[in-house]
């Protein structure tokens, strides 16, 4: 009889591990190419990104990864067959709303009066902070993650996430790809072909190595020099207290960061459940467990982006993956941001060959958000998109009316969230819950939780007379707004509005 080491079906490694292996890490490098870019965009010193923020941060997916590849082979040991880890990389979403509306703002704010260097600080401490709130987070809604699915319509929570896709992931990258159209254009057709439509590369390449590898040649071709490598520079991540001293930027910046790290949590027991489909069983609590581990690990030791299982699954089965490639891609990460290799990486590969995988991810999202859900659920999707839309606009120069303000302001993802839940039990004729939808979004808007008035989505008590409702009237005016709505959606159900229209006709 043949054991279970012996046994071929259950060894951790095959062939498909290496072509699993170049689709998670190029998915994990462009998230780390884009955290220097954005970053580095608003004045932040590369050499401080590379050092302090991203050891820490590769640290999470170094942790997520190893025992994510220890529960696959653990489970094919145990059932005999070959099983595919869970994916773990950096959430994309919780990438460009840390870097756009935290860090990226907070370091521009304290270098007006600080210098460069303690205002890099003082953002990164806030970064670490909300990562250990997040995590924690997490962890404490691991046992309780079906229950949060069940509570609120699909269609809620993805909506806005599928608005930061098509506003913030698959759009933004669109203007890199303009600004180097050759290179750009090139990995954007290779992506397309392979990714999206699904075509086979020569060889069997993984289509988003071959992207990133034809871009990379017709970047450099058109002039660039080659970064120069300076050698390793061991930057390890270890435990640091310096969170606790960004408590105090992070607390009222938590509306934009806990709906990501609650979306981690839905999105967690999605994956699980497409790996199920997929013929893998994982125990969802446990899956959620490594994830909140992993965000707070990273916290502890200086990251500032969150990581959460990926949704390819199904498609690293495909590719033959069993726990190598997570094996593999945990020690490339993880090494390499200790060591300073991404760093070089970071230099070395052009954004404008990396930025047209997020194009693709972006649309995978969207569809995902419309294909997930009840058909009868999509116009509860496409209306959480506008609060992120009339967040994008100031990005893309438009003047910021205060109305524009209030409407996009960063709590725009949980107002997305809101609306999109009331809108589903509306079509599903539940007048109470979407009543009370309404009702607490006025609620929180009192708050500053959505529509806050302040930069950064900073929170406030209603009574506070230079931070609340006497000097700004408007949140007033929003919160009965939403009691108005909420009073209507009761009066129009007791009026028989429930019925269907052609039941009346």
């Amino acid at each position: 009889m043949t054991s279970a080491t012996s046994n071929p079906s259950t060894r951790w490694w095959a062939p498909g591990d290496l072509n699993a292996f170049f689709g998670l890490i190029t998915d994990n490098m462009t998230q780390l190419v884009l955290c220097v870019g954005l970053l580095a965009g608003f004045g932040m010193p590369a050499d401080f990104i590379l050092t302090r923020m991203i050891p820490g941060t590769a640290l999470g997916v170094l942790v997520g990864d190893l025992l994510y590849a220890w529960m696959g082979a653990r489970a094919s040991r145990r059932l005999g067959r070959p099983v595919t880890a869970m994916p773990l990389g950096i959430d994309t979403p919780s990438l460009f709303a840390v870097c756009l509306m935290i860090l990226g703002p907070l370091f521009k704010h304290y270098a007006e009066t600080m210098s460069v260097e303690a205002a890099a600080e003082r953002a990164w401490h806030a970064g670490m902070a909300l990562m250990v709130m997040s995590g924690v987070f997490k962890l404490a809604l691991a046992p309780f993650g079906n229950a949060v699915r069940r509570l609120l319509p699909r269609a809620a929570l993805l909506g806005p996430l599928a608005g930061v896709a098509v506003c913030l992931i698959a759009f933004m990258p669109l203007l890199e790809v303009f600004d180097h159209p050759v290179a750009g254009l090139l990995a954007l057709g290779i992506v397309l072909a392979t990714l999206v439509a699904g075509w086979r590369a020569p060889l069997g390449i993984p289509g988003a190595l071959l992207a990133v590898a034809a871009g990379t040649v017709v970047y450099y071709a058109g002039g660039p020099a080659l970064p120069h490598f300076s050698g390793l520079a061991f930057t390890p991540p270890l435990p640091s207290l310096g969170f606790l001293d960004g408590f105090r930027d992070a607390l009222p910046l938590l509306p934009i960061a806990l709906p990501f790290a609650l979306l981690t949590v839905v999105g967690g027991i999605d994956c699980v459940e497409s790996a199920a489909a997929a013929g893998d069983e994982f125990d969802t609590r446990a899956v959620l467990g490594v994830e909140g581990l992993a965000t707070l690990a990273a916290g502890l030791c200086g990251g500032v982006i969150q990581t959460t299982p990926y949704i390819g699954h199904p498609a690293y089965k495909r590719m033959g993956g069993r726990s190598g490639y997570a094996l593999a891609t945990a020690l490339f990460i993880g090494l390499g941001g200790a060591f300073g290799i991404l760093g070089f990486c970071t230099d070395l590969l052009p954004k404008v060959a990396l930025v047209p995988i997020l194009c693709f991810v972006g649309l995978e999202i969207t569809a995902q958000a419309f294909r997930a859900s009840p058909p009868r659920h999509a116009p509860a999707v496409a209306l959480a998109f506008l609060p992120c839309v009339a967040y994008l606009l100031p990005i893309a120069g438009a003047p910021v009316k205060p109305a524009l303000g209030l409407l996009g302001n960063p709590g725009f993802f949980l107002s997305g969230l809101l609306w999109a839940a009331s809108v589903c039990w509306m079509i599903d004729r539940e007048a109470w819950k979407a009543a009370g939808a309404l009702v607490l979004a006025g609620l929180l808007s009192l708050f500053g939780v959505i529509h806050s008035p302040h930069p950064f989505g900073a929170l406030f008590w209603p009574w506070d007379p230079a931070r609340g409702l006497a000097a700004h009237p408007e949140v007033g005016a929003v919160a009965a707004g939403y009691g108005a709505a909420a009073v209507a959606v009761l009066l129009l159900a007791a009026s028989g509005g429930t019925r269907r229209a052609e039941e009346v006709t």
